[in-house]
C-alpha cells in the first residue's frame, strides 16, 4: 500500500487576515457566493464586501439555514447555477463550512473556507457530514480534494467564547496518539494509504504546541487578544491536526467519543471535550507511561478539558452504562480497531473506568 498525504491547497492565518480575502479569493474565481450563518456573517460581512469590491470580485451573500442537508445543498447549488458563480466561500462553524464544501464539489468549483471558531480540525478536511433538515445524521460525503483555501483570522477566533478554542485543543490532543497507533498497526489513513513521515511529524508538532502554549493561548483568548501563543494553538487546532488526522488516521479516541453519544447526558458537551477524555482512555488501553499520562492530565486540567466521566456529564456510573458505550465504540468499522492489538468491549469498558479513576484521584503522577 502506498503512502498518501492530503492537505489544503493554500492556508492563510493571522490577525486581520479577513481583510485580505479578496486578494486570496481572486486566485480561484471572480464571482463568489459567500455562505454563512447569521452570527458568522455578522462578524465578517463588511470586511468581505470591502475586500471583494477592492479586488473587483462579484459577490452574492446567502444566509445558511442551519443544517448541512441535501435540501440546503440543492438550494445553494441552484443559486450558483442561476447566477453563474465560480467560487464558493464558506463562513462560520462546521455545518456551514461542510455545506460550502459539498456545494463546491457538486458544482465542480473551488471552495474557500473561513472558520470563525477553532473548535475542531474539520475546516481542512475533505469531508462533509450530511444531516436531515431536522438535524439527524444521515451520511458522510467523502470529497475528492481538500479545500482550495483556508483563511483563518485569529482576531475573529480570539473574540469567540474561549470554550470553543479549548474544545479545539481537545480534538487536536488526540491527533498524535491516534496517528502513532495507526503507524504501529499499519492501518490505513483516510485517503486509503499509509501515513507519510511528514504527516506523523505534523501530528506530533500539533501535540507539542498544545503542551507548550495551550494555557497561554487560553488566557489570551479569555482577554480577547491575539498573542503568538494563540497563533500557534490555532494553527495546531486547525492545520496541523487537520492534516495529521486525515493523513495519519484515527484510532480509539474518536471511537470512544462516538460511544459516548449513546448517553444523553453527554450531549451538552462539545466534540473536542469528549475526544479529550477519549484520548485518556486510549492511553490507558495502550498502557502509556506514567510520565505521558501525567503530562496529558496536567494539560487538560490547565486548560479545562475533561479528565473524568463527571466532566462530560456522566455522574451516575454503572458498569452496564459504560459497557453500552464500549459496545458502540467497538462497532464494526469503527477506528478503534486501528489500535495495534485486539480491542473488545470488555477491554474498552475497563479502560474507561480506569481512566476515570486516574482523572478523579490523581493530582500528580
Amino acid at each position: 500500500m502506498s503512502k498518501i498525504l492530503i492537505s489544503p491547497n493554500r492556508y492563510v492565518q493571522g490577525a486581520g487576515a479577513i481583510h485580505e480575502i479578496g486578494e486570496q479569493v481572486k486566485i480561484f474565481g471572480d464571482k463568489g457566493l459567500v455562505l454563512g450563518g447569521k452570527r458568522g456573517l455578522g462578524t465578517v460581512r463588511s470586511a468581505i464586501e470591502q475586500s471583494f469590491s477592492t479586488s473587483h470580485i462579484g459577490l452574492r451573500i446567502e444566509e445558511f439555514t442551519g443544517e448541512c442537508s441535501k435540501q440546503e445543498i440543492d438550494r445553494i447549488l441552484s443559486i450558483v447555477k442561476q447566477e453563474n458563480l465560480n467560487v464558493i466561500i464558506g463562513i462560520g462553524g462546521g455545518k456551514a463550512l461542510d455545506t460550502a464544501k459539498a456545494v463546491a464539489h457538486y458544482a465542480k468549483l473551488p471552495v474557500v473556507i473561513v472558520p470563525t471558531i477553532a473548535a475542531t480540525d474539520a475546516p481542512c478536511s475533505a469531508l462533509s457530514v450530511i444531516y436531515t433538515p431536522d438535524g439527524i445524521f444521515e451520511s458522510y460525503l467523502l470529497l475528492p480534494k481538500n479545500p482550495d483555501l483556508i483563511l483563518v483570522d485569529t482576531g475573529i477566533i480570539a473574540k469567540a467564547p474561549v470554550r470553543l478554542l479549548v474544545s479545539g485543543m481537545g480534538d487536536a490532543l488526540a491527533t498524535w496518539f491516534e496517528a502513532d497507533a495507526c503507524a504501529k498497526s499499519f492501518a490505513s489513513n483516510l485517503p486509503g494509504g499509509h501515513s507519510t513521515s511528514a504527516a506523523l511529524c505534523l501530528a506530533r508538532l500539533s501535540y507539542d504546541i498544545l503542551i507548550k502554549y495551550g494555557l497561554q493561548a487560553k488566557l489570551a483568548v479569555e482577554n480577547k487578544v491575539v498573542t503568538e501563543a494563540v497563533e500557534k494553538v490555532v494553527e495546531a487546532n486547525t492545520l496541523l491536526s487537520g492534516i495529521g488526522f486525515e493523513s495519519s488516521g484515527l484510532a480509539a479516541a474518536h471511537s470512544i467519543h462516538n460511544g459516548f453519544t449513546v448517553l444523553e447526558e453527554t450531549h451538552q458537551y462539545y466534540h473536542g471535550e469528549k475526544v479529550a477524555f477519549g484520548t485518556l482512555v486510549q492511553m490507558v488501553m495502550e498502557n502509556r507511561s506514567r510520565e505521558e499520562l501525567a503530562e496529558v492530565i496536567q494539560f487538560c486540567r490547565e486548560v479545562g478539558l475533561p479528565v473524568t466521566l463527571s466532566d462530560i456529564g456522566v455522574t451516575e456510573i454503572t458498569e452496564e452504562k459504560i459497557m453500552n458505550v464500549a459496545i458502540v465504540a467497538c462497532a464494526t468499522g469503527e477506528t478503534i480497531h486501528n489500535e495495534p492489538f485486539i480491542v473488545t468491549p470488555e477491554s474498552v469498558c475497563a479502560a474507561i473506568l480506569a481512566a476515570n479513576a486516574l482523572g478523579t484521584s490523581l493530582t500528580t503522577l
